[in-house]
């Protein structure tokens, strides 16, 4: 009888629970159960990130083209830029392409591939339906006719709608640039830059900055500038947009861009630019961060020279977050691109750097 008290002891708790296959059944008939959207994978934004915009590889895998390690093994890109020691990728969003590349579907399968392999991620907003810079920052052409107070709607409801799916998916996002390379704003004319007027861009930049805190609170969103070695359009800039919302500093450096029929010495450039992240982080009292690093793939040795003066002279400076090497995977005669570091699909010593 003990024995029996004893075993009914133990088999009630278990009666007791609830069968998870039946849970959500009445009088037979299954229930769907809700589904469960995953929780973003905690990925948080290195001290110092080494990482690489590869916004162009799923257009590239496209085209049949394959990335190799330096021994020739076949390795899907993502894969193969943290094998060469990136912790972070940054990609572009635009609104509505022509050809689809870099839409939200496009970001989100790259960003689940970095996510599964526990990279941080940058997404970079051009605000347009193609490449925004310095030169080029056209409005999507959805708001083209659009007021002040419509593009600031349509802006927001675009960088938590990209932001969103990114998360229902369960990746994490650590930085977001709000614009790319706005030196002259975004969405012109609506959102000019020009003289001693910006309240367009600061009020669509705050707007991104709302809308990427809405979904990533911890986010670090960026403002982004070009031409690092150009203080006092730097400071110019940072001084006009006082106002706008923002955590970090985003900087472009390309010190050796072809003039004059051949690429200059990357040095003056360089060695300029580096000394300007000190007096741009002392003056604003922001993180900086060189989001767009590039030099002639050509020249394999110079590039790897100038990105080790970089990462030399910035990775014991705990306001200076890191920096991404544009587009390393292009090639000229794959993407009509100089200024990647690969050859035939395989790393070249451009990369070395970032073996640290």
């Amino acid at each position: 009888m003990k024995r029996l008290l004893i075993a009914l002891a133990l088999l009630l708790p278990l009666l007791a629970c609830e069968d998870p296959i039946k849970k959500g059944r009445s009088g037979g008939t299954d229930t769907p159960e809700t589904p469960v959207t995953p929780e973003p994978q905690p990925v948080d934004a290195p001290a110092y990130a080494l990482g690489a915009d590869i916004s162009w590889v799923t257009e590239m895998e496209k085209k049949g083209y394959k990335f190799y390690t330096s021994a020739g093994v076949e390795t899907e890109c993502t894969a193969l830029m943290k094998s060469l020691g990136c912790n972070a990728v940054r990609y572009r969003v635009w609104v509505n392409p022509a050809d689809g590349w870099c839409n939200k579907a496009d970001v989100l399968v790259k960003a689940k591939r970095a996510a599964a392999l526990g990279l941080s991620i940058m997404i970079d907003f051009h605000y347009s339906d193609t490449w925004a810079d310095p030169s080029n920052q056209e409005p999507p052409a959805a708001w083209a006719a659009m007021s002040l107070a419509q593009m600031t709607t349509a802006l927001s409801n675009h960088t938590k709608d990209v932001l969103q799916a990114l998360k229902s998916s369960g990746v994490s996002v650590a930085w977001v640039q709000v614009g790319n390379e706005t030196n002259t704003g975004m969405c012109l004319p609506t959102g000019a830059v020009a003289s001693t007027d910006a309240s367009g861009f600061i009020t669509l930049a705050n707007a991104g900055y709302d809308a990427v805190k809405s979904v990533y609170p911890d986010a670090y969103v960026i403002l982004h500038h070009s031409s690092a070695e150009n203080l006092s359009a730097n400071k110019w800039f940072y001084n006009l947009v006082k106002t706008a919302k923002y955590d970090m500093i985003g900087l472009s450096l390309y010190p050796s861009y072809w003039e004059n029929g051949g690429y200059p010495d990357w040095t003056t450039k360089t060695h300029q630019a580096v000394a300007n992240f000190t007096s741009i982080h002392n003056t604003f009292s922001k993180p900086v961060m060189l989001v767009e690093f590039g030099m002639p793939a050509s020249e394999p040795a110079n590039a790897k020279a100038a990105l080790q003066y970089v990462v030399d002279n910035t990775k014991n400076l705990d306001w200076f977050k890191g920096v991404f090497y544009w587009e390393p995977e292009s090639e000229q005669s794959r993407n009509n691109y100089g200024y990647g570091a690969f050859a035939s699909g395989k790393p070249t010593i451009a990369l070395d750097p970032f073996k640290i």
